[in-house]
């Protein structure tokens, strides 16, 4: 794994060439200038993602559940009767099933290049939307990696992250409030992953001034779960042993919480939502609105994850958490003093890196 640390390094080298290539320039963002990358650099870093994320099944096999979508890669049909049977068979994700027969049509049984593809459409999703909407999109980069999010999802939970993905890269249309073609997408995709479903109510939820009252509302509904978390839990498994998931009720309600170090990771960006909401409200920003709210979303599903199923309710919030990685650099660059953001970024970039190292080598043990 000791490539992944060089991953830090390839961000410090393309931080310093950017701008001698000519590859950052100044953007007015709704009366801020704010840096912009061009493609080279976001491309430089793109595809050495992609390329660890698709060949990981030559030296990373056992982590997460890649070995069961590499069964279930082999194990799929390719023709079109055997395909349409197996849906109608098993109704569970259609979507990636088909997607999966497809990709195998096409590339034969060469799993390296079925990851890479996949993991392809991920990462340039990801990579596209912090490239348009980050103010600073080295840290948003560097962020994605040192939070574990990068391992976490493109090395497992694959099938999840399509979707996750996709959505994230159309962020603008939760900012421009098209909700029909939103509506749609988020229909579609839900055929990937069902989870994807949870997005229709909080293109909703998100819409406003940060820490509005859909925002509170929703915290409290958060908190009403915790506090009758045995009254929830219950509610999970009716309305689980009703869905494609039925099957495995048991497997996520009876897992631990989220652990305590990793919500706090997640609740970061939203503790300075809430602090320093005045300052978002004068920006007048309507993405970096939709990311403070998205934070605090993140952090009521994270909270409720920690007290009750981490591998349920756990792997929901990556739905929103993707948008911490926008605000958190929008929020020092844009409260404190060029001075206090340097001494900030130095103290973020330090705690990140324990928590990776931490995260990576201790608890996954990689």
């Amino acid at each position: 794994m000791i490539f992944q640390w060089q991953l830090f390094v390839l961000l410090i080298g393309i931080a310093a060439l950017a701008p001698m290539l000519g590859q950052c320039y100044e953007v007015k963002c709704y009366g801020n200038r704010e840096i912009r990358y061009g493609w080279l650099p976001v491309l430089a870093l793109t595809i050495p993602l992609i390329y660890l994320a698709g060949t990981r099944v030559n030296y990373l096999l056992n982590f997460g559940d890649t070995s069961a979508y590499l069964i279930g890669f082999n194990e799929s049909p390719i023709s079109v009767s055997a395909v349409i049977n197996n849906v109608t068979e098993d109704t569970k994700d259609v979507g990636f099933s088909v997607i999966t027969a497809i990709l195998k049509r096409l590339v034969g049984g060469r799993e390296v290049v079925y990851f890479t593809i996949i993991a392809a459409v991920c990462l340039i999703c990801v990579m596209y939307a912090y490239k348009r909407y980050s103010c600073s999109f080295i840290i948003s980069a560097f962020l994605f990696i040192a939070s574990a999010d990068y391992l976490q999802w493109t090395y497992n939970g694959i099938r999840q992250f399509i979707p996750v993905a996709i959505l994230f890269a159309c962020a603008g249309l939760i900012v421009k409030k098209k909700y029909v073609p939103l509506i749609i997408l988020i229909l579609l995709l839900s055929s990937i992953h069902a989870t994807a479903l949870l997005m229709l109510p909080i293109i909703f939820i998100v819409q406003g001034k940060p820490l509005n009252k859909k925002t509170i509302l929703f915290i409290l509904v958060m908190l009403l779960a915790i506090a009758f978390i045995d009254q929830f839990t219950d509610i999970m498994t009716n309305i689980m042993e009703n869905t494609q998931y039925s099957g495995e009720v048991d497997q996520f309600l009876n897992t631990e919480g989220t652990s305590i170090q990793r919500v706090l990771v997640y609740s970061v960006p939203a503790f300075g939502a809430i602090l320093f909401r005045k300052r978002i409200e004068a920006a007048n920003n309507p993405l970096i609105n939709i990311a403070a709210n998205m934070s605090i979303v993140t952090f009521g599903l994270f909270t409720l994850s920690a007290f009750s199923s981490g591998l349920l309710l756990g792997r929901l919030g990556i739905y929103t958490s993707l948008y911490n990685y926008i605000l958190l650099p929008w929020e020092i660059e844009n409260v404190f003093t060029k001075k206090s953001a340097k001494l900030i970024y130095c103290a973020l970039i330090i705690c990140y890196l324990f928590y990776y190292y931490y995260q990576v080598e201790i608890i996954w043990g990689l």
